[in-house]
């Protein structure tokens, strides 16, 4: 075989608040051919997601931060073009947990087998991957929506917020949605059937927020948090629930937002209104992935979920993707296309 360049996007910096694309650079590694046991691969697929923020720093978290001259994290979607192990072949279609760039070569332990057939493969990324188990899970374990009940969620347009809200209309909730903008709120009504969707930028948030839920809120599903989770804490019914798998609007912040501090007032309304306030990481309930893919299957087949991708073209785009993610810029599920 000839030899393979990668091309791979590193950590150049740590950022100090917003990231920028000089906190990245460029690098090309030449790659071996496969040892027994290795595949090489193809990307064809990148997924980008905003806990990649958090990956950035270096403080304490739920996996290490990355070391400057790293390569950032993601899924990805790619073709084996070499394989030196017999459980895969040339032209294998694998997700596998890697990082930003075009080939690499990795252990076949590492890899799942996609089927083509069941769909564009990019959705192993969305819809059907991660955010889509960060949903199911999210609720099943935690929000546990119940017909009749109020579940709101924010960031209602984008690949996790977008899944919760229309798995809870098919539990019978009533569902309302945050989302940054008109068409993103029209999209969320419209087109995903959440009964209300509130503009988060607006200078109203919290009073719309409010007349949305008159009988309060029983469930919400937390990926914004700032101003947000203020409007909706005071909404909360007795025994709420709240699933908390992220803060982006704080992933930037480099001092404590101003105001006064909440802590108290959060606390006081965790005790007496008996709330369960859970953070959670989508691996913890890695074995409910069977499961999950099987439901949304039959789900994505029927027409009872709806789901839609921001995708941009090729390596170079993945900075400006990324960056134009956390400033909310996304419409949908944000992915970056290499290959056919």
């Amino acid at each position: 075989m000839t030899q393979t360049i990668a091309r791979s996007i590193l950590l150049a910096a740590r950022p100090k608040g917003w990231p920028t694309a000089d906190d990245f650079r460029v690098s090309d590694t030449q790659l071996p051919a496969p040892a027994p046991g290795e595949v090489l691969l193809q990307s064809l697929w990148l997924s980008l997601d905003p806990y990649m923020r958090g990956r950035m720093a270096a403080g304490a978290s739920y996996a290490p931060g990355v070391e400057i001259g790293q390569p950032l994290p993601c899924e990805a979607v790619a073709r084996v073009l070499h394989s030196a192990d017999p459980g895969f072949k040339p032209g294998d279609i694998v997700v596998v947990h890697d990082f930003w760039r075009d080939h690499m070569l990795r252990r076949a332990g590492d890899l799942r087998q996609l089927d083509p057939a069941l769909g564009p493969v990019q959705t192993a990324l969305g819809v059907l991957g991660m955010p889509g188990l960060t949903a199911y899970t999210g609720l099943k374990h935690i929000g546990q929506p119940k017909a009749g009940e109020t579940l709101v969620v924010a960031a209602a347009s984008g690949a996790v917020g977008a899944l919760v809200g229309q798995m809870a209309k098919l539990g019978g909730a009533r569902v309302v949605g945050l989302a940054g903008g008109p068409d993103k709120c029209a999209y969320v009504t419209e087109a995903l059937g959440f009964d209300a969707c509130i503009d988060r930028n607006a200078p109203d948030m919290a009073s719309q927020l409010a007349a949305a839920c008159p009988k309060g809120i029983d469930v919400y599903f937390e990926l914004v948090g700032g101003t947000v989770w203020q409007a909706v804490l005071p909404l909360l019914n007795p025994f709420a629930r709240v699933p908390v798998c992220g803060t982006i609007a704080t992933y930037n912040d480099v001092v404590p937002p101003p105001g006064p501090d909440l802590s108290a007032v959060l606390m006081r309304t965790v005790l007496v209104k008996s709330l369960v306030l859970r953070g959670f990481i989508v691996s913890e309930f890695a074995a409910d992935a069977p499961e999950f893919r099987r439901q949304m299957a039959q789900w994505l087949a029927s027409g009872a979920i709806r789901y839609r991708e921001d995708v941009s073209h090729g390596l170079d785009q993945m900075i400006p993707a990324f960056l134009g993610m956390l400033g909310g810029k996304n419409f949908g599920k944000t992915l970056i296309h290499l290959a056919d």
